[in-house]
């Protein structure tokens, strides 16, 4: 990854009329760019404005205001040029039952004007596994291979950008590891990948920075590492030679979460309190500690305080 920007977005709004005189904002204001070579998530609840995001990038929609440049071409001067620079793998399956993987990648690639000597069918298919299938009817292919089958109607153009929309809803965990690894091997190979998705654990895994917006709103945008420091509360389960009666506030900032017998958890901001000072409390009313586990939290702890605020 470099520091290379391949989209930039300053100050994209999108308004829609309603009948009336009703208007709601799907995106306000909104800046954000994306680096070369990266895996950048795009979070946020239904209605954020992600989809609206989506197809003005696509062309689908028109944005009301704000500038998009992506790959160096300016969306409202070189509208066709931004298309041929993204390819999108919507949600939604949309496959011909009829057309072999070889047959939709040719015809795509003809959508796309890729002259027979500039397509790349044999390599796209190998890259997402499909080559055993190429002659197959897109019908008799698994749920998993229409997947790949998606990402790869999406690579005939060879665009340096792939949007990928919730690209494992509703599937199992077993195919979400394989597109996992699908979209691993694209980034590899220099794809840039810009990832929405609703499984937060899959946003953490895979997404070097992650955007999240809000009722159109961009409420944060940082590293994933980043973003999951800025939890402020740490959680300690604990498991002690005998039990005791503790309250809220015995130490700065802890409090009682659950508490059965001698087991007990609780929480903690991590910086008014550390650990060590939680262990010395306890050795000073000579209870032992037998066990111990701690939690510092996830991109949902700070995904759910960010939509919250």
């Amino acid at each position: 990854m470099n520091d290379r920007k391949v989209l930039k977005v300053s100050n994209l709004n999108k308004i829609y009329v309603k009948k009336g005189s009703d208007k709601v904002e799907a995106i306000k204001n909104l800046n954000l760019e994306v680096k070369e070579g990266e895996i950048f998530g795009l979070l946020g609840p239904n209605g954020a404005g992600k989809s609206t995001f989506i197809n003005i990038l696509a062309g689908l929609v028109i944005k009301t205001a704000g500038t998009v440049n992506v790959w160096g071409f300016n969306l409202d001067i070189n509208p066709r040029q931004v298309r041929a620079s993204i390819g999108i793998v919507p949600q939604e399956l949309n496959l011909d039952p009829f057309f072999s993987p070889r047959k939709l990648l040719e015809f795509q690639a003809g959508m796309y004007g890729v002259k027979k000597k500039d397509r790349i069918t044999d390599t796209i298919l190998e890259m997402v596994s499909l080559n055993s299938q190429a002659e197959s009817y897109s019908r008799g292919l698994s749920g998993g291979m229409k997947r790949r089958l998606m990402i790869a109607k999406a690579l005939v153009h060879q665009p340096p950008i792939i949007i990928l929309d919730e690209p494992t809803a509703g599937v199992d965990v077993e195919l979400r590891k394989n597109l996992w690894e699908n979209i691993r091997l694209l980034n590899k190979k220099g794809v840039t990948i810009i990832l929405t998705t609703h499984y937060l654990n899959e946003a953490e895994e895979m997404c070097d920075r992650i955007a999240i917006i809000n009722k159109g709103e961009l409420v944060a945008l940082d590293s994933t590492e980043n973003l999951i420091k800025k939890i402020k509360n740490k959680i300690v389960k604990l498991k002690l030679s005998k039990a005791i009666d503790i309250s809220d506030g015995i130490l700065d900032t802890l409090k009682v979460i659950t508490k059965r017998d001698n087991s007990m958890t609780l929480s903690y901001e991590k910086d008014k309190l550390n650990i060590g000072e939680i262990i010395d409390f306890f050795n000073k009313k000579n209870i032992k500690i037998i066990d111990m586990s701690t939690d510092d939290g996830d991109l949902e702890d700070v995904f759910v305080s960010l939509i919250n605020n």
